[in-house]
């Protein structure tokens, strides 16, 4: 009776680990495609019938992001709603451009672990993992030209340029369509926005505050 439930256990967790990513795929590729005339769901978007998807469908050149801006930076997304050749693939990736002390403010792709390569400049980056033992720790690095780092899926995180000039990384994620949670924005400029009873409750600060900061987004 232990070794069935044992096995039942595991069954259970071998389950919980293959649903938290994007599922593989079945076939060797599903382009995503918007029209649904004759077409088969899967993976959250249509596929373009294999006969006539193209090179193009795999394809995609990215600009350098304009920075001119609050920030100072600016993140161009290649997932499947840019690249229909990545539907069902569970990967795509994003440009990260900053003026000096630009500035990607603390937020967290919800559906990816996220591995970020500096291409061009100094950046602190940093991540704050969940509530462990009643603590929210934060992991911080200074990253150089060539430097590599990983933000665990789910966890907030932030980039920031620390030196003189501009900077470029490139960040890859572990899902067709990653998302994405900026926390300043999402907790002050939801629509409808959220009461400010309990943003006044949460941040134990008067309504002015709220009004305020709700304000700038």
């Amino acid at each position: 009776m232990k070794a069935i439930y044992f096995l039942v256990g595991l069954l259970a967790l071998a389950s919980s680990f293959a649903s938290a990513y994007d599922p593989s795929p079945l076939q060797d590729f599903c382009v995503a495609l918007n029209d649904t005339h004759n077409a088969v769901f899967v993976n959250g978007n249509i596929c373009k019938d294999p006969r006539v998807v193209v090179a193009e469908d795999f394809f995609k050149h990215v600009d350098p992001g304009n920075v001119d801006n609050k920030l100072g930076s600016n993140v161009t997304p290649v997932s499947v709603n840019e690249l229909p050749g990545l539907n069902t693939l569970g990967i795509s990736l994003a440009r990260l451009d900053f003026a000096p002390k630009g500035l990607i403010p603390p937020h967290t792709p919800p559906r990816a672990t996220e591995i970020l390569t500096v291409l061009e400049g100094t950046l602190f980056v940093g991540f704050v993992t969940s509530n462990q033992n009643n603590t929210n720790r934060l992991f911080t690095k200074v990253l150089n030209k060539g430097d590599v780092f990983v933000f665990p899926i789910g966890l907030i995180h932030f980039q920031f340029n620390v030196g003189y000039g501009n900077a470029v990384a490139i960040s890859g994620l572990s899902s067709q369509n990653p998302g994405v949670i900026t926390i300043a924005n999402a907790v002050f400029g939801s629509t409808p926005p959220i009461s400010p009873e309990v943003l006044t409750k949460a941040f134990q600060v008067d309504k002015k505050v709220i009004n305020y900061l709700e304000k700038q987004f």
